[in-house]
């Protein structure tokens, strides 16, 4: 949708018309006080999206704006004309048939343009209702109420033709006058008391040169003139590239560099920009290599470190930046940034349009501060993934920085940031990008970056960046370059014309393509040598095939010998600069081509979202498939999550859709919570690296459809205050803890069986054995512990110790009740982490049956008290313990039992109706019984 962004459509090097065919106004020259008439011929759009246009009759609207400079065609807009997707009534048109379609307003009673201004330009386009289908952008110029001229013919400002090319002129005035057309010095025609001129010009045969051509009128009063300029296509000299030379900008020394672009099948090329007033000239034109690929030309006597805005004029039709710049300047959208995330950021130029390149000669090197940075084993990664935007309310890297005490203490060691290279406008999630060498201006400076990179690495934290490779942005210079109306030409070196795979997004890479092979090795060299990033999270890895499969997503997945081939390409030339670089695939292909990649080294995204949100609701779910020995791998390669930004988060998905059993309701906040504590006590212990999305250990509850899929989402560091979501972060602490220090969660001796309703896992090593069961369901469960080994165990959570004599015993868990054992006495974290105290359930391998056979728990149910009884040779304490469903402790009572007969009541005057279970221990015997309260 490009409702607010329009061009300056006489800007140089860009063959674009005021008006053209599609938008032609009556009078031929509006003012702002007088109406005028907007008419639109469709069928003339170039807008791909103009298509559900044609042949309509009705539902077609206006959206527009007027600005009283050039630099904002939308700086005043009519009262109402809000929502994009919704028909704006004042801009209903008006059909004529035959696709075509007027309206007339007055600008300023439209736009409400205050008095004292006047308006210099429109920005118009046509759209449905809905806005679902629109024209593409167009500027109408708006005069001053006074003489006034305009070429119609031609309808570029600055232009290049063919050698003795005709070019035919019409001008038009807005009176009658004396009407010139002069080149350069000499005039060509002149008419008196006329309107309008019409003439044929002839361009010449001298390539290079650049003609200027002025229409003046005259009346006694006054004189206003139009100006356009030509030049014959020149020809680029020949030259080799200077040897070391690279694509992009090479510094020679304080005031000088070199600049070299790779252009094949474009026929000239000139540098334009600061340094020559945005004007190409013969001194500017770009050498051309023999081979016909490259341009390149040195600049010298420039500014010692200062910044330099400059484009490519390609064919002298577009306009370009350097796609290897490290910097640019958006007219669209910089002047939506604040000091906050890019101070001292130099103004847009004047003279240029569109995105612009910077270079900067004599910069300052970063002082890296850590330089031999050792980065943790890829089997031990626990990695926080996070988008800025969304996770710091001033989106920028300094106050991201402030967050690494709170992301050490959760015990992270490794940050994979959203894609941060730019992207199209300023609030996105990144895999638009359209600069591969230049970081997002919207999050900071490129010094911002690595001082942040730099803090991670003092804090012994890896960064992973997110890599976007399969598929561009239409700002990426090698998109526009190569264009063909709606999408990349066929003689695109980088692009296929359309995608090979379903769920394409933007424009997709060939990655066969020699071309896009060159640039991915560079890509990936720059960002781990110039800002030491630690390696690489590819976003849709999965569509780097040139194996075309259209919409058929199940083939899509299949085993694809080629798309092997393309990563182990990659993955070697990384390795062959940088051997212990992370390299990560969100790939989700059928596990033999994951297997063979995971089994040469490379990582890859598992994806356990569905069945740990089911698991955490309550339903039937088996977690199996987050262990890398369930896929047959040879290491632990799978980086499992439970959440990313691409999936629905747990906790909302639970407190929206979770189920529930009488009092015990997971769409409680508080017992969500400790829901969100089981999933995890199942997630970080598996062996093998492990993911977890932003603000996860903390419950964010925010749908991912809040404000779109991909808008910004409520930033919430205030959970922190909340005690029970603090305990939340303190168990996820914990368990990485474990995972990190303890060696038996790196253990290949593991078993998962998780499903059932009541799942477990048996991890074993020389260190120590951990064994985890937990209840998943919403009612009380009894199942077998299911030890490896009998002797004591201990519960990491509560510091119980357990002796074990029969691993067949069973245990009652409440649900949303979990338990890790250990084989070894670890210390026990910060007591009440979790709501329940030891072993709650019943332990029959330890059970006295006899105490069993004989007690009773009477009246059952109960309005007031109850009381137990029960018949034993033992003397001794007894402790009477209650529980809620939850497994909440809500009384203990210790007792002594001094004869045969113990008889002994159970007040519950203060408890609320419901159900509890008691549990009575002698010894080394337990037995729990439910208990109802009316």
């Amino acid at each position: 949708m490009q409702k607010f962004t329009f061009f300056l459509l006489v800007c140089l090097g860009n063959a674009f018309s005021l008006l053209g065919q599609v938008v032609v106004t009556k009078p031929l020259f509006p003012t702002t006080d007088q109406p005028v008439t907007l008419l639109f011929d469709v069928s003339q759009a170039k807008d791909s999206r103009a298509a559900e246009l044609l042949g309509k009759t009705d539902d077609v609207y206006l959206w527009s704006g007027a600005g009283t400079t050039l630099t904002n065609a939308f700086e005043f807009q009519p009262t109402g004309q809000t929502n994009f997707a919704q028909p704006f009534g004042p801009g209903k048109m008006t059909s004529l048939g035959n696709n075509r379609w007027q309206i007339t307003l007055t600008p300023r009673t439209y736009f409400n343009i205050p008095a004292g201004k006047n308006a210099v330009q429109l920005g118009v386009l046509l759209k449905n209702g809905a806005g679902t289908a629109q024209t593409e952008d167009f500027i109408v110029q708006v005069y001053e109420n006074r003489l006034n001229v305009t070429f119609r013919q031609p309808e570029q400002r600055e232009f290049f033709v063919e050698a003795n090319a005709t070019i035919n002129v019409k001008g038009y005035s807005s009176a009658k006058a004396t009407l010139t057309l002069q080149q350069n010095n000499q005039v060509l025609q002149t008419t008196a008391n006329q309107d309008s001129l019409v003439y044929s010009l002839n361009s010449g045969a001298q390539a290079g040169l650049r003609q200027m051509v002025i229409f003046k009128a005259t009346t006694a009063t006054e004189t206003a003139a139009d100006t356009f300029y030509y030049t014959v296509k020149p020809n680029a000299p020949i030259a080799e590239l200077p040897a070391g030379m690279k694509d992009g900008i090479n510094y020679l020394g304080p005031n000088r560099v070199l600049l070299s672009l790779f252009a094949p099948a474009k026929d000239f090329v000139y540098a334009i920009g600061e340094f020559n007033n945005w004007t190409p000239s013969a001194d500017f034109l770009m050498k051309r290599t023999p081979d016909g690929t490259r341009y390149w030309l040195e600049l010298s006597d420039l500014e010692p470190g200062k910044e330099i805005a400059y484009q490519y004029l390609v064919n002298g039709t577009q306009a370009v930046a350097d796609p290897y710049t490290d910097k640019i300047l958006d007219p669209n959208n910089d002047k939506f940034l604040t000091p906050a995330n890019y101070p001292n950021l130099k103004s847009y130029p004047n003279g240029a349009t569109g995105i612009v390149s910077v270079l900067q000669t004599n910069q300052a090197a970063y002082n890296w501060q850590v330089t031999n940075f050792q980065r943790p084993e890829a089997k031990n990664l626990v990695v926080y993934e996070l988008l800025v935007r969304d996770f710091v309310a001033t989106h920028n890297y300094k106050t991201l920085a402030d967050t690494l005490t709170y992301l050490k203490r959760l015990g992270v060691n490794t940050i994979e940031l959203m894609p941060i290279m730019e992207f199209s406008g300023n609030d996105s999630w990144g895999y638009n990008p359209i600069f591969y060498f230049a970081p997002d201006k919207a999050y900071g400076t490129k010094n911002d970056l690595k001082a942040f990179i730099d803090e991670c690495h003092q804090n012994g934290i890896a960064v992973i960046l997110d890599m976007v490779l399969n598929q561009a942005d239409y700002e990426f210079p090698y998109v526009k370059m190569y264009w063909d109306g709606s999408k990349p030409s066929p003689d695109n070196p980088f692009f296929n014309p359309q995608a090979t795979h379903p769920f394409s997004v933007f424009f997709d890479f060939n990655h066969e393509a020699a071309a896009t092979k060159a640039l991915v090795e560079r890509v990936n060299r720059y960002w781990l040598e110039e800002y030491k990033f630690d390696g690489f999270r590819f976003d849709l890895s999965k569509g780097f095939t040139q194996k075309n499969t259209g919409d058929n997503v199940s083939a899509w997945g299949n085993y694809d010998a080629s798309r092997i081939a393309i990563w182990k390409r990659i993955y070697d030339q990384i390795r062959s600069y940088d051997p212990t670089a992370y390299v990560l695939l969100e790939h989700f292909a059928d596990n033999p081509e994951e297997k063979e990649l995971a089994d040469y080294g490379m990582l890859f995204w598992g994806n356990s979202n569905n069945d740990y949100r089911n698991a955490a609701k309550g339903n039937a779910a088996n977690l199996d498939w987050i262990s890398y020995k369930k896929r047959s791998w040879q290491q632990p390669n799978v980086v499992g999550y439970l959440e990313s930004h691409d999936e629905e988060r747990l906790l909302y998905d639970v407190r929206q859709n979770g189920r529930s059993q009488g009092s015990y309701n997971t769409r409680n906040l508080a017992t969500a919570l400790e829901r969100a504590k089981l999933a995890a006590a199942f997630f970080l212990p598996v062996p093998g690296p492990k993911l977890i999305w932003q603000f996860g250990e903390l419950g964010y509850d925010v749908s991912i459809n809040e404000n779109g899929r991909t808008g910004a989402k409520p930033i919430r560091w205030e959970y922190q205050q909340d005690s029970n979501r603090q305990k939340l972060y303190r168990v996820y602490a914990e368990l990485i803890k474990l995972k990190l220090t303890q060696p038996v969660f790196q253990t290949q001796d593991f078993i998962l069986n998780t499903s059932n309703i009541v799942k477990r896992i048996t991890l074993q090593h020389a260190s120590m054995n951990v064994h985890i069961l937990g209840n998943f369901d919403v009612q009380p469960q009894t199942a077998e512990f299911g030890f490896p080994n009998t002797g004591k165990w201990y519960d990491y959570f509560t510091g119980t110790e357990l002796e074990v004599s029969n691993p067949t015993a069973r245990i009652t868990l409440q649900p949303g009740e979990f338990h890790v054992y250990t084989t070894v006495k670890l210390s026990t974290p910060e007591a009440g982490l979790v709501p329940w105290e030891g072993i709650p359930g019943v332990v029959t391998a330890i059970e006295d049956d006899l105490l069993n056979e004989s007690l009773r728990v009477y009246p059952n149910p109960t309005t007031k008290e109850s009381y137990l009884s029960f018949k034993s040779n033992y003397r001794g304490p007894v402790t009477l313990t209650l529980y809620d469903l939850q497994g909440r402790l809500l009384q203990k009572q210790e007792i002594s039992k001094k004869q045969e007969m113990l008889s002994h009541s159970i007040p519950l005057q203060q408890r609320k109706a419901g159900v509890y279970y008691l549990r009575i221990t002698q010894d080394k015997g337990t037995v729990v019984k439910k208990l109802v309260k009316w």
